[in-house]
């Protein structure tokens, strides 16, 4: 007795499954252009920082020339030499790290607990007091930099980190994000913990709190970055060399007669300065997705 065994039929595509579509359309050139794309542009954001450490390694003037290039001839190490033996950089790069942990300690406490505030009691004047927040966004800072500078000159703290820090700890955009944050954590995880014998604070501490993970690490990078890029403010109340942070600090670098090509004595400042918030970022980046994510913003 004999069997026939028949070929089976072909496939075509639409009869293939819905996975292996799934993976053909990965493939497909609108996708590839995509990539594409992508790759670019991060070629583009990453550049800048390329060129930034090529030209701390450039010697002399080389940094200063009209020829373009993508890697000087004789890469060499004698303008972070330079600039670190003549210039107090490490001390302006601890100014800016204490003022920068310190704000950000003291903003994001705030921040959680005026967002929390805002968002889970009712008391007179709620959205009143939201508004006028929201309204102090729209000021510009050079409005109140001198009844600001006049505060802290009477106050005698005019050449101290406390003055940085105390004006700046008042993050407006951080309530704002806390607030929206929590507006999404249930009204009914506050209530089980008050009916169970909570305080207000142990509700906070122990309940509200721990969810807060993503917010806080949105809240620290932002703080962080705002607080360590800021110049304006700091140049402002901020006079001894001793005293400046980097920002600052480099401004006067470009101007000093100390070096004979100035941009590869900032190049130099500037690549090392740019590795605490490249840390910072790499800590909190899981939390930072997830709390842009949850907060909706765009």
């Amino acid at each position: 007795m004999s069997t026939t065994v028949k070929p089976a039929p072909a496939r075509t595509e639409n009869a293939l499954p819905e996975g292996a579509r799934r993976r053909t359309s990965r493939t497909s050139p609108r996708r590839w252009l995509l990539v594409a794309a992508l790759a670019l542009l991060a070629l583009l954001m990453v550049f800048p920082l390329y060129w930034m450490v090529i030209s701390a390694l450039t010697p002399g003037g080389q940094s200063q020339s009209s020829e373009f290039y993508l890697w000087p001839e004789a890469p060499t190490l004698s303008n972070f030499g330079e600039v670190f033996s003549t210039q107090p950089v490490w001390r302006w790069i601890g100014n800016s790290l204490l003022i920068a942990v310190v704000t950000t300690a003291i903003s994001v406490c705030v921040s959680l607990g005026a967002g929390y505030a805002l968002a889970k009691y009712r008391f007179w004047g709620k959205g009143l007091l939201y508004t006028a927040f929201l309204i102090t966004i729209m000021i510009p800072i050079q409005v109140t930099l001198v009844p600001s500078f006049l505060v802290v000159a009477r106050l005698g703290l005019v050449d101290s980190p406390w003055a940085v820090i105390l004006p700046t700890a008042f993050d407006v955009v951080g309530i704002f994000i806390a607030r929206q944050f929590m507006l999404s954590v249930p009204n009914a995880l506050v209530e089980a913990a008050r009916v169970d014998g909570a305080g207000e604070f142990r509700a906070f501490f122990q309940v509200v709190l721990p969810t807060c993970g993503p917010l806080i690490g949105v809240l620290v990078i932002l703080a962080f970055m705002a607080r360590w890029n800021d110049f304006l403010w700091p140049m402002v109340v901020l006079q001894g060399n001793e005293s400046l942070t980097v920002p600052v600090a480099l401004s006067t670098l470009t101007n000093n007669p100390a070096f004979a090509s100035p941009w590869g004595a900032v190049m130099a400042v500037a690549t090392i300065t740019v590795l605490p918030i490249l840390v910072v970022f790499l800590a909190f980046q899981r939390q930072f997705v997830q709390g842009i994510a949850s907060t909706g913003i765009k």
